[in-house]
């Protein structure tokens, strides 16, 4: 740990001499790049060298408990206990700021809600869901952009894609991929029945064109007449989009906007989330790595969560936790269930880090 540290706390010296030569100045996107660097090293460097001193004055409270006078050595001994508390937690939080971080943290994601199984039932527990995001998602300030919407007879969505823009956005909706199943009495239901139905969840990172490279040649592009809810004023020309990327076969279609162009540069944007999952999956598997270090696989064919109706209960199954207040979450207070998984994930990152470290 102390041999990473000081790299870190060089590399924080050398950006700070960068950022003062003329190249720097004169070039607006180094400039930005090196001081989004610096940003993120300066707490680690400010608790590596509050611990340094502190270290010092332990040292230094040590030396003290030799003293001939009793006096000084009891107050030695007191300072020391002071100081190795103080030291333990600068250390515990300097180890925090050591895990690896997410690379794809940091960015806007593409949320991708459908309908599974449960008929129309399900559809309205999708809808659920994508209201939950949309309602989190204002709380903290982030922008939400419908891409795709399937609406449903009952009222639900089939499938309903967003675009979600916001401070670190992927850090705290990544751990959502996978199956949500929801256990309530429909409102169809005359004989009080408790149904069961399912939802799949996908969040991807966004992608930016120049990680994702897409050639031409490589997509069909089809483009024919709008159709469903709020038709009529736009199926009166060829505005929808469906792109096929032929080396993969993934297929995405956009028909939301009255304008071809702009339907297309929605389906571009998901296709390139799409193919750079895909990519980090398949980098993943050959490094033989848990998929993006979430909490559990996020396949999307494990379940992950149950809401519960009738006992307003909500579990997540991959770390046993269980809340209550089941329309409240679904108001948008997500983050007492999206805490948990960020400090178990944050947990298990510092076990790997300490196994690193004594290997």
């Amino acid at each position: 740990m102390i041999d990473r540290l000081a790299e870190l706390e060089a590399r924080y010296e050398e950006i700070s001499r960068q950022l003062s030569t003329p190249e720097a100045a004169s070039n607006q996107s180094m400039l930005a790049d090196l001081g989004r660097e610096m940003s993120r090293l300066a707490p680690l460097v400010t608790g590596l060298r509050e611990w340094q001193v502190v270290l010092s004055e332990l040292d230094q409270a040590r030396a003290m408990t030799a003293d001939a006078d009793e006096e000084m050595r009891a107050m030695a001994r007191e300072e020391m206990t002071r100081l190795a508390a103080r030291a333990s937690a600068l250390e515990a939080g300097l180890r925090l700021q050591l895990v690896p971080r997410d690379p794809n943290d940091d960015r806007n994601v593409i949320v991708e809600v459908r309908a599974g199984t449960g008929g129309e039932e399900a559809s309205l527990f999708a809808g659920d869901l994508y209201r939950m995001y949309a309602r989190y998602a204002e709380r903290r300030r982030w922008k939400v952009e419908v891409l795709v919407s399937s609406e449903s007879e009952a009222g639900g969505f089939k499938e309903v894609i967003a675009e979600v823009r916001g401070d670190a956005a992927y850090s705290r909706l990544k751990f959502e991929s996978g199956v949500h199943r929801v256990q309530r009495v429909p409102t169809t239901e005359t004989q009080g029945r408790i149904h069961t139905s399912t939802a799949t969840v996908s969040v991807l990172p966004e992608a930016d064109d120049v990680e994702v490279q897409i050639d031409e040649k490589d997509l069909r592009v089809d483009v024919y007449r709008s159709s469903g809810p709020g038709g009529q004023s736009v199926n009166t020309t060829d505005s929808a989009v469906r792109i096929t990327h032929l080396p993969s076969g993934l297929v995405v279609a956009i028909q939301d906007e009255k304008s071809q162009h702009k339907n297309r540069a929605k389906a571009m944007s998901v296709l390139r989330a799409r193919l750079l999952e895909a990519e980090q999956d398949r980098q993943a598997t050959e490094r033989g790595e848990e998929r993006r270090s979430q909490v559990g696989s996020g396949d999307r064919s494990e379940k992950i969560r149950t809401y519960n109706f009738p006992d307003d209960r909500v579990t997540d199954h991959r770390i046993g936790l269980t809340v209550h207040n089941l329309p409240g979450l679904l108001e948008g207070d997500l983050d007492r269930v999206i805490e948990p998984l960020l400090e178990a994930d944050q947990a298990r990152r510092l076990d790997e880090l300490g196994d690193d470290a004594s290997a």
